[in-house]
């Protein structure tokens, strides 16, 4: 009498008939299998963590190219006592940029065979150097299609005399078919890719700087790259959503900084309508607290004269603060009520009062507001946010950029023992955990994050202007500044006070206690326990706030379990961090802090490397089977190891595909050996 399988057993036996149709005999698994358990021992990818780009495009392309100082500590472990500096710095340049280099020297009348031979030699040592934790097949696919042969077998060969005549040969081949400059650009290139095995941007691409746009289509092209919601990034998802005041305060804060390049010839934004009501409106008005501040970003397309920018400006910094007081005036529950400053305004008097306080404004022109209906939009307000939000909901090339902010973004991320955010876990003065009030929930630590997460991920796909979506953007515009937002981490957003009030005693923002609490180790354990990660081994990798290295301030805290790794990438930080820039990299040995300098022309296309400093060695060489990929692997290999048997004992049937027993190749991308499953 044959017993009937269990419900449990039946769903165990479906799963392996699913499997069977990948691998449809013992051979396929076996292989497989082998394929998995083999990987499993290389060491663990390099993995790079940037944080608040803003925007700087060019400083953090250099960031990729220079992949943070680990090339040029490569060339400094192979050719130290080999190689003048000079030549070290030459070499290190070549590879970060090849063609100025490649015209710099043709410029000097130095491209000989004798250059290109010892460049293309070193190259390839330096090649080998960055593939050795790889398998041959994984690079060969990042090499470029047209050199792949000639790369390969200079890079992958027996050192024995006959071979080096064959290599002579090879590198003697190129020479002479005057192809030498196009092979070494293909070289570096390769060099680059096989540092850099997989990204995580932990929090604000967006603002401030020229070009974030460009900065998300480099994020596109990477093969593997992970990004942490930043608020800055919350703002553009809300404004792209059709959020009427974040839409108005991307604009403002935009114009602020100069960036109608991106606007306009980044996105396609048609300010058009705003320039024509602005200068109807305030024609006469200079608008002088509303003049553009920023001195880095120049526009080459978009060129908008300052004083026409400061009316625009003014324009939207209206039309947001009366949008801002309407939300909250739907949405109580968020409890900021008294930041709905422009209601608090006497018209008569020219001053707000604000928690008890008098303070008179700078401007106290406004033609569009109705004082005894403030937060009312004229018609002409009403018509230009009508076309600007048509203009943000069609934009085409910034939905496509934010779908990729959705799809591979999160709030926060357990990876590999870190715990990676953006912003701060919300603290109360004591340190314990801060609750916010969702729903007549109270939500703090993990329960908040994985709650806010799922609401930004889910106000994507509502139907558009449907009751959900209206409440899930305007929670992301609580995010953006919220005082418990975790991507905010301060009491208030000051943006009234700042542009309309000149005593700056009502400009301060209160930062969350958090901050000064992961000064010390206990808060850090704290979190990484409440996170479900080990308060002995854990990290946690956060950004937002600038280190003040010049005041002596240190990016690594809570006694080693925190870093804080917002070192100015941004140069409008860089007079307060006397930095460019952290980038804070976690290899098979270690963490390490690359201190990226200053740059000030960001135009020039040589450019000084970085500084690394190992902050924290690993016990021993951390592999891919202590990674989460190593973990997901060996469930997998359980898997295989039961469908095998299922074949033996006859349960599941082998199929007969032509392709049954071919060997899983587990090196189809680079950035699995950071830290993800091979795919098959």
């Amino acid at each position: 009498m044959t017993t009937a399988p269990q419900p449990g057993q039946d769903l165990r036996l479906r799963y392996l008939r699913q499997l069977s149709k990948e691998y449809p005999s013992q051979k396929a698994a076996a292989a497989r299998i082998v394929s998995l358990k083999t990987w499993m021992r290389l060491p663990k990818g390099t993995e790079y963590f940037f944080s608040d780009l803003h925007g700087e495009h060019k400083g953090f392309l250099r960031m990729l190219k220079s992949a943070s100082g680990t090339i040029r500590d490569k060339i400094e472990t192979l050719f130290s006592g080999a190689l003048a500096r000079k030549d070290r710095d030459e070499l290190a340049q070549l590879i970060y940029e090849p063609e100025a280099m490649l015209r710099l020297k043709q410029n000097d009348a130095q491209l000989s065979e004798e250059w290109y031979y010892l460049s293309i030699t070193r190259l390839i040592k330096v090649f080998k150097a960055v593939s050795a934790k790889y398998t041959r097949n994984m690079t060969r696919r990042l090499i470029p299609e047209d050199f792949r042969g000639a790369i390969d077998e200079l890079c992958y060969m027996d050192e024995d005399e006959s071979r080096l005549q064959y290599h002579f040969g090879v590198i003697r081949a190129i020479l002479e078919t005057g192809i030498a400059g196009a092979f070494i650009q293909s070289l570096c290139e390769s060099i680059r890719r096989l540092c850099v095995s997989r990204l995580h941007i932990i929090g604000d691409i967006y603002d401030r700087g020229a070009h974030p746009d460009l900065i998300m289509d480099e994020l596109i092209r990477f093969q593997e790259v992970q990004i942490l919601w930043g608020n800055h990034d919350i703002h553009w998802l809300g404004a792209a959503l059709g959020n009427p005041a974040l839409i108005a305060s991307v604009i403002r804060q935009g114009i602020s900084y100069n960036t109608f390049d991106l606007f306009e010839d980044g996105y396609g934004l048609n300010l058009r309508p705003l320039s024509v009501f602005a200068s109807e409106t305030y024609g006469e008005d200079p608008c002088l607290a509303f003049l553009p501040k920023d001195k880095f970003n120049v526009n080459l397309f978009d060129t908008v004269d300052p004083a026409l920018a400061a009316k625009m400006q003014k324009a939207m910094a209206i039309i947001q603060f009366k949008l801002e007081g309407q939300l909250l005036a739907r949405r109580p529950e968020y409890g900021m009520g008294h930041r709905d400053l422009l209601s608090r305004v006497d018209f008569d008097r020219g001053s707000v009062r604000i928690e008890g306080v008098d303070y008179p404004l700078r401007d106290s022109h406004f033609p569009t507001v109705d004082p005894r209906d403030p937060l009312r939009l004229s018609q002409g307000e009403q018509e230009l946010m009508t076309a600007l939000t048509a203009s943000f909901r069609h934009g085409t090339r910034l939905q496509r950029h934010m779908r990729f902010l959705i799809s591979h973004g999160s709030l926060f991320a357990r990876h590999n023992g870190l715990l990676l955010y953006h912003g701060c876990v919300p603290m109360t003065q004591d340190g314990g955990f801060a609750a916010l009030d969702i729903k007549g929930r109270q939500l703090s630590d993990a329960a908040l994050f994985e709650y806010i997460d799922h609401e930004a991920k889910q106000a994507w796909y509502l139907e558009y202007d449907s009751e959900a979506q209206v409440a899930a953007r305007d929670f992301l515009w609580y995010l953006w500044c919220g005082p418990l937002s975790p991507i905010f981490g301060k009491d208030r957003m000051a943006t009234f006070e700042r542009t309309l009030i000149e005593d700056k005693a009502s400009h301060k923002e209160v930062m969350n206690p958090y901050y000064r609490h992961v000064e010390g180790e206990q808060a850090c354990r704290d979190i990484l326990s409440a996170f479900g990660l080990s308060s002995d081994q854990g990290h946690i990798v956060n950004g937002h706030v600038p280190v003040k290295l010049k005041k002596g301030e240190s990016p690594v805290k809570g006694g080693g379990r925190l870093y804080m790794i917002d070192g100015g990438i941004s140069r409008a930080y860089q007079g307060t961090t006397g930095i460019g820039g952290y980038t804070l990299i976690y290899n098979s040995h270690s963490f390490a802090l690359a201190q990226h300098p200053i740059w000030d022309n960001l135009d020039e296309e040589l450019f000084d490397s970085p500084v690394l400093q190992v902050v924290e060695k690993l016990p021993r060489r951390m592999t891919i089977e202590q990674t989460d990929a190593g973990q997901r692997m060996a469930m997998e290999i359980r898997d295989l190891e039961a469908l095998v048997a299922a074949f033996r004992s006859g349960a599941v049937q082998e199929g007969d595909r032509e392709d049954a027993g071919e060997v899983f190749d587990p090196g189809t991308a680079l950035g699995q050996a950071g830290g993800e499953a091979p795919r098959a």
